[in-house]
């Protein structure tokens, strides 16, 4: 049974990581995707919209997938329905990123298995923006 890695883990990663790619972020300010990405840019982040359906958020460029795109990448969010997530973790295998995170109510069990060669700590089921305000 996957449980997230612990509270200094994720502090860890949080405090390590300068960039963030924001897998189904939105460009609609109504959207979670948004408020949560908006709230870790202004925490100091830069966020690296992954989204096919839009041109940019956030003031940043947007990219259609992972493998587009052409910065470091330290911690990959993903804002899409659980279904989608070992695809999503596919992608990740082949990026640099330290962290694989699915926002709150978003888990695969395929997941840890995809990633598990990687040196990537994966976090599932959890809101990167509580987070970040309970451990920093």
């Amino acid at each position: 049974m996957f449980q997230n890695p612990d509270q200094q883990k994720m502090r860890t990663l949080l405090d390590e990581s300068k960039n963030i790619a924001v897998v189904g972020l939105s460009d609609k300010s109504y959207r979670t995707s948004y408020q949560v990405s908006q709230a870790m840019q202004q925490a100091g982040y830069k966020i690296i919209p992954v989204n096919p359906e839009i041109d940019s958020a956030l003031g940043e460029k947007a990219y259609s997938s992972l493998s587009e795109v052409e910065e470091p990448v330290d911690i990959i969010n993903v804002f899409r329905r659980s279904e989608f997530l070992p695809g999503v973790a596919r992608e990740a295998v082949e990026t640099d990123a330290k962290g694989f995170w699915a926002q709150q109510g978003v888990y695969h069990p395929e997941v840890p298995h995809i990633l598990e060669d990687k040196d990537m700590l994966v976090i599932m089921d959890n809101c990167i923006k509580v987070a970040h305000a309970v451990l920093k």
